[in-house]
């Protein structure tokens, strides 16, 4: 993710916070000074910092923090309820209009920040909620934004308005809402062109498109990885033409992530979701309570059971829960965690979100979905394949014998079919702990136990 190393930085400071038994003010400012440092590193706008810093500073200096009986975890406290501040407090929804009126929301934003592919995913969330959702293509100078606006829309199952590249954004647009009326669409995403920089031509058309329909929500995409660039666009989007809420892309990359922190502060204006992946399913709504909890390593549960409950039907997390309790978890139910955790964005999507394990205790995420451990992935599941299915139903059968076999079968070293056996063992004992880990937790969504 994103903030692994700012989560790995953070840490550290807490971890020394905490093994003090009494807490000077000095000892206060100076790990302050760290987490500033450590926030300018992961590209947070300078005067946000500020901000933040001066925030907390005033609280944790307080009377009632020094004097308590745990004054570390105090400011850890106070560290993590400012960031969920500085984010935004509260998880905003896209403004709809009432009952059946249509919802016209104009997508804006650079070229290269993902905004066609965001564009698509949005409406795959909408089209979830009941909704019928009308793409349309506004991008009429990229060659491909069209046909790729069409793949995706068809692979969300959701209608595609084109007139081609010859006319008019504004007048497409105006045609789309004509054709909604008539089709029962409910929410008209407009996705409009982008460029490499912003220019008056490029502001001077979304400004047309408002000018020829009602645009009631305009949404910005903007790329994580270009750190401050993308804060500055935002800033930029909202004083021409004003914009309603922003979705960040690509924080699951290899990028500092400041910008999620610093654009609510700068621009006034909400994040509403943020990409994390390529798959059309891997768009997150923005909770700024958890987000603040996967920055400071403390894990994101609730985003995990979500993600779970997604992606497996109740009965078969019931069915699997039940087997994790008495420890009947067998090798068709460890091959299909497998494939769960695939659909949840992989281990490392996973672990991210486990609470004590999104900075791997302090060290640095590692790179789980690598290309040689997607290969160990497949090799696993050969090996599984090559079992009967009384081998996979009851792993106790594996004797030397039938593991030879089996090895033989899926190609591999009889060594790494012990490895395997070994490690489906160790996962069995840890498993069974998890379902009583994980109860009770997530709301509406507490009923699902976590797949794997």
């Amino acid at each position: 993710m994103a903030f692994d190393s700012l989560t790995e930085k953070l840490q550290n400071v807490f971890k020394n916070l905490r093994s003090k038994g009494r807490l000077t003010e000095d000892d206060v400012k100076t790990a302050l000074k760290e987490v500033k440092m450590a926030l300018l590193e992961a590209d947070v706008n300078f005067k946000v910092v500020k901000g933040f810093i001066k925030s907390v500073q005033e609280r944790a200096v307080g009377q009632d923090v020094m004097n308590g009986l745990n004054p570390g975890q105090m400011v850890i406290k106070i560290v993590n309820e400012e960031l969920v501040n500085l984010m935004g407090s509260e998880t905003t929804e896209i403004q709809l209009q009432p009952g059946s009126a249509i919802t016209v929301i104009m997508m804006a934003g650079l070229q290269g920040a993902g905004k066609t592919t965001t564009t698509a995913k949005l409406a795959g969330k909408f089209k979830l909620k009941g909704k019928k959702p009308l793409l349309v293509a506004c991008d009429v100078y990229r060659p491909a934004a069209i046909k790729q606006l069409q793949i995706n829309g068809e692979k969300q199952g959701v209608e595609v308005f084109s007139m081609g590249d010859k006319n008019k954004p504004a007048d497409i647009a105006k045609a789309a809402l004509e054709h909604a009326k008539k089709n029962g669409n409910n929410i008209v995403i407009l996705d409009t062109a982008g460029r490499l920089h912003i220019d008056e031509d490029m502001m001077g058309e979304l400004q047309e498109i408002k000018e020829a329909v009602d645009v009631h929500q305009t949404i910005l995409v903007v790329d994580a990885m270009t750190g401050q660039d993308a804060v500055n666009v935002a800033g930029n989007f909202n004083d021409k033409i004003g914009i309603d809420g922003v979705i960040v892309t690509k924080l699951d990359g290899d990028t500092r992530g400041g910008a999620a922190l610093s654009i609510k502060a700068v621009t006034g204006r909400p994040i509403l979701y943020v990409g994390m992946g390529e798959k059309l399913s891997d768009l997150e709504q923005f909770y700024p309570d958890r987000m603040a909890s996967r920055i400071l390593g403390m894990g994101d549960v609730l985003t995990l059971i979500e993600k779970a409950g997604a992606e497996m039907d109740e009965e078969k997390a019931r069915q699997m829960t039940q087997k994790m309790k008495k420890a009947q978890f067998d090798f068709e139910d460890y091959l299909e965690s497998m494939n769960q955790m695939k659909k949840m964005g992989g281990l490392s999507s996973v672990m991210s979100m486990m609470p004590g394990l999104g900075g791997m205790g302090g060290g640095k995420m590692p790179d789980l979905d690598n290309e040689e451990n997607e290969k160990r992935m497949a090799r696993m599941e050969a090996i599984i394949y090559s079992m009967t299915p009384d081998e996979r139903r009851n792993p106790d059968l594996l004797n030397p014998s039938r593991k030879h076999r089996i090895a033989r079968g899926a190609g591999v070293d009889i060594a790494e079919v012990n490895r395997m056996v070994k490690q489906f063992n160790e996962a069995k004992k840890m498993m069974k702990k998890l379902p009583g880990m994980m109860g009770g937790r997530g709301g509406k969504k507490g009923k699902f136990k976590l797949p794997f």
